[in-house]
């Protein structure tokens, strides 16, 4: 009989937890929806250097960009576990697909509009 796989702890553990994570953004950027996400967040923050935008403002896209990193990096999950287990094409398949790509549209249009927000309104509007 084998023996249990044994599971790190302590200090081990947080520096394997660190490099599955590592591994993940090498994965994640090899995704060209990624990078794409990637270059807007930068023009974003050249545009919030250039309207004077305030620290709240800097810490609120940081945090919506780090949000869209992490509904990508599910939404690249499921794509890779729907070819895994179902090769072939099928509807719950492309659903699952479609959902996961629904879910980054959404958090795609939600940085988008506050940088839009910041950039264009927020002087006029008084925020």
């Amino acid at each position: 009989m084998t023996k249990p796989f044994e599971k790190l702890t302590g200090i081990r553990h947080f520096f394997a937890a660190a490099s599955y994570s590592l591994g993940g953004a090498k994965r994640l950027l090899g995704e060209a929806a990624f990078r794409h996400e990637l270059g807007a967040f930068a023009v974003a923050m050249i545009a919030f250097v250039i309207v004077g935008a305030t620290f709240f403002q800097y810490l609120a896209m940081g945090l919506l960009f780090l949000l869209m990193i992490a509904f990508e990096a599910i939404n690249t999950a499921i794509e890779e576990i729907v070819d895994r287990v179902s090769p072939e094409i099928s509807d719950m398949g492309k659903h699952a697909k479609d959902l996961g790509s629904l879910a980054c549209l959404c958090v795609i249009v939600a940085n988008g509009g506050y940088a839009f927000y910041v950039v264009f309104l927020s002087k006029f509007l008084g925020g």
